[in-house]
Protein backbone atom coordinates (compact mmCIF):
# COMPACT_ATOMS: atom_id res chain seq x y z
CA UNK A 1 0.00 0.00 0.00
CA UNK A 2 1.35 3.58 -0.61
CA UNK A 3 1.29 6.58 1.96
CA UNK A 4 -2.41 7.87 0.07
CA UNK A 5 -4.24 4.67 0.33
CA UNK A 6 -2.46 4.36 3.68
CA UNK A 7 -4.24 7.93 5.15
CA UNK A 8 -7.30 6.87 3.57
CA UNK A 9 -7.47 3.42 5.42
CA UNK A 10 -6.51 5.38 8.72
CA UNK A 11 -9.74 8.40 7.65
CA UNK A 12 -11.76 5.72 7.04
CA UNK A 13 -10.92 3.64 10.14
CA UNK A 14 -11.41 6.70 12.29
CA UNK A 15 -14.80 7.66 11.32
CA UNK A 16 -15.83 4.17 11.60
CA UNK A 17 -14.75 4.04 15.03
CA UNK A 18 -15.98 7.21 16.21
CA UNK A 19 -19.32 6.12 15.35
CA UNK A 20 -18.71 3.10 17.36
CA UNK A 21 -20.43 2.19 20.21
CA UNK A 22 -18.04 -0.36 21.27
CA UNK A 23 -14.73 -2.29 20.00
CA UNK A 24 -13.24 -5.44 21.07
CA UNK A 25 -9.51 -6.67 20.18
CA UNK A 26 -8.77 -10.28 19.78
CA UNK A 27 -5.43 -12.40 19.10
CA UNK A 28 -6.73 -14.83 16.33
CA UNK A 29 -3.52 -16.74 15.87
CA UNK A 30 -3.92 -20.88 14.97
CA UNK A 31 -7.48 -20.87 13.75
CA UNK A 32 -7.57 -22.27 10.44
CA UNK A 33 -9.62 -20.48 7.81
CA UNK A 34 -13.19 -22.93 8.82
CA UNK A 35 -13.16 -21.26 12.40
CA UNK A 36 -12.67 -17.95 10.68
CA UNK A 37 -14.92 -17.81 8.33
CA UNK A 38 -17.64 -19.38 11.07
CA UNK A 39 -16.37 -16.66 13.32
CA UNK A 40 -17.25 -13.87 10.29
CA UNK A 41 -20.58 -14.83 9.72
CA UNK A 42 -21.79 -15.24 12.95
CA UNK A 43 -20.36 -12.05 13.72
CA UNK A 44 -22.10 -10.74 10.40
CA UNK A 45 -25.36 -11.89 11.64
CA UNK A 46 -25.27 -9.65 14.88
CA UNK A 47 -24.32 -6.70 12.95
CA UNK A 48 -20.64 -6.50 13.70
CA UNK A 49 -17.61 -5.55 11.97
CA UNK A 50 -14.57 -7.80 12.16
CA UNK A 51 -11.66 -6.96 10.34
CA UNK A 52 -7.61 -7.58 10.80
CA UNK A 53 -5.41 -3.66 10.74
CA UNK A 54 -2.37 -3.50 10.89
CA UNK A 55 -1.82 -1.86 14.41
CA UNK A 56 0.18 1.49 13.47
CA UNK A 57 -2.63 2.01 11.34
CA UNK A 58 -5.51 1.36 13.96
CA UNK A 59 -3.19 3.01 16.52
CA UNK A 60 -3.20 6.24 14.21
CA UNK A 61 -7.05 5.39 13.35
CA UNK A 62 -8.20 5.34 17.29
CA UNK A 63 -6.23 8.62 17.83
CA UNK A 64 -9.32 11.25 19.23
CA UNK A 65 -11.58 8.74 19.89
CA UNK A 66 -13.11 7.05 22.46
CA UNK A 67 -10.92 3.73 21.38
CA UNK A 68 -7.60 5.35 21.95
CA UNK A 69 -7.46 3.66 25.51
CA UNK A 70 -6.78 -0.16 23.60
CA UNK A 71 -3.41 1.02 22.04
CA UNK A 72 -1.29 -0.59 24.75
CA UNK A 73 -2.99 -4.04 23.63
CA UNK A 74 -2.06 -3.68 19.70
CA UNK A 75 0.82 -6.07 19.60
CA UNK A 76 0.87 -9.60 17.64
CA UNK A 77 -2.17 -9.79 14.96
CA UNK A 78 -4.87 -8.35 16.04
CA UNK A 79 -8.21 -8.70 14.94
CA UNK A 80 -10.83 -5.98 15.29
CA UNK A 81 -14.58 -6.44 15.78
CA UNK A 82 -17.02 -2.95 15.58
CA UNK A 83 -20.45 -3.03 17.16
CA UNK A 84 -22.75 0.20 16.43
CA UNK A 85 -25.65 -0.60 18.08
CA UNK A 86 -25.59 -3.70 20.55
CA UNK A 87 -22.41 -4.30 22.16
CA UNK A 88 -23.56 -7.73 23.93
CA UNK A 89 -24.44 -9.23 20.71
CA UNK A 90 -20.87 -8.83 19.94
CA UNK A 91 -19.54 -9.56 23.04
CA UNK A 92 -21.68 -13.20 23.06
CA UNK A 93 -20.58 -14.40 19.68
CA UNK A 94 -16.54 -12.85 20.59
CA UNK A 95 -16.99 -14.77 23.93
CA UNK A 96 -17.96 -17.98 22.47
CA UNK A 97 -15.22 -18.60 20.14
CA UNK A 98 -12.97 -17.40 22.86
CA UNK A 99 -14.24 -20.31 25.49
CA UNK A 100 -12.93 -22.71 22.66
CA UNK A 101 -11.21 -25.26 24.36
CA UNK A 102 -8.17 -25.45 21.67
CA UNK A 103 -7.54 -21.66 22.46
CA UNK A 104 -6.60 -20.38 19.00
CA UNK A 105 -8.70 -16.96 19.50
CA UNK A 106 -8.23 -14.92 23.00
CA UNK A 107 -9.57 -11.64 23.61
CA UNK A 108 -7.26 -9.04 24.32
CA UNK A 109 -9.75 -6.31 25.15
CA UNK A 110 -12.63 -3.49 25.04
CA UNK A 111 -13.94 -0.18 24.75
CA UNK A 112 -17.22 0.62 25.53
CA UNK A 113 -18.12 4.39 25.38
CA UNK A 114 -14.66 5.16 25.99
CA UNK A 115 -14.37 2.78 29.29
CA UNK A 116 -11.65 -0.15 28.49
CA UNK A 117 -12.91 -3.34 29.41
CA UNK A 118 -10.64 -6.55 30.95
CA UNK A 119 -11.24 -9.94 29.38
CA UNK A 120 -13.56 -10.81 32.41
CA UNK A 121 -15.92 -7.31 31.99
CA UNK A 122 -16.29 -8.77 28.21
CA UNK A 123 -17.39 -12.09 29.44
CA UNK A 124 -20.10 -10.51 31.95
CA UNK A 125 -21.15 -8.19 28.86
CA UNK A 126 -21.45 -11.62 27.01
CA UNK A 127 -23.80 -12.49 30.18
CA UNK A 128 -26.35 -9.84 29.94
CA UNK A 129 -29.56 -11.05 28.39
CA UNK A 130 -30.09 -9.79 25.03
CA UNK A 131 -30.83 -6.22 24.23
CA UNK A 132 -35.00 -7.29 23.49
CA UNK A 133 -35.28 -9.35 26.88
CA UNK A 134 -33.69 -6.47 29.02
CA UNK A 135 -36.70 -4.38 26.78
CA UNK A 136 -39.43 -6.84 27.68
CA UNK A 137 -38.23 -7.25 31.41
CA UNK A 138 -38.38 -3.35 32.00
CA UNK A 139 -41.73 -2.91 29.81
CA UNK A 140 -42.92 -5.78 31.95
CA UNK A 141 -41.41 -3.93 35.25
CA UNK A 142 -43.43 -0.79 34.37
CA UNK A 143 -46.55 -2.47 33.37
CA UNK A 144 -47.10 -3.92 36.46
CA UNK A 145 -48.35 -1.30 38.96
CA UNK A 146 -50.59 -0.28 36.58
CA UNK A 147 -52.54 -3.93 36.28
CA UNK A 148 -52.12 -4.42 39.96
CA UNK A 149 -53.72 -1.22 40.16
CA UNK A 150 -56.29 -1.95 37.82
CA UNK A 151 -57.06 -5.58 39.31
CA UNK A 152 -57.72 -4.11 42.67
CA UNK A 153 -59.92 -1.18 41.05
CA UNK A 154 -61.75 -4.21 39.58
CA UNK A 155 -62.18 -6.32 42.78
CA UNK A 156 -63.85 -3.90 44.48
CA UNK A 157 -67.23 -4.11 42.56
CA UNK A 158 -66.81 -7.39 42.73
CA UNK A 159 -66.91 -7.37 46.07
CA UNK A 160 -69.49 -4.55 46.83
CA UNK A 161 -71.52 -7.28 44.61
CA UNK A 162 -70.73 -10.39 46.94
CA UNK A 163 -71.65 -8.52 49.97
CA UNK A 164 -75.17 -7.49 48.59
CA UNK A 165 -75.40 -11.25 47.21
CA UNK A 166 -74.66 -12.03 50.87
CA UNK A 167 -77.47 -9.63 51.84
CA UNK A 168 -79.95 -10.03 49.87
CA UNK A 169 -79.72 -13.94 50.74
CA UNK A 170 -79.78 -13.48 53.84
CA UNK A 171 -83.17 -11.41 54.03
CA UNK A 172 -84.51 -13.48 51.45
CA UNK A 173 -83.88 -16.36 54.46
CA UNK A 174 -85.71 -14.67 57.20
Amino acid sequence: MNKNSKQELVTEMHERLTRAKAVFLADFRGMNVGQATTLRNELRAASVEYKVFKNTLFDLAAKGTDIECLSPFLAGPTAVAISYDDPASAAKVLNKFAKDPQGKFVLKAGALSGKLLDVKQIQALADLPSREVLIAKMLGSMQAPATNFVGVLAALPGSLVRVLDAIRVQKTAN
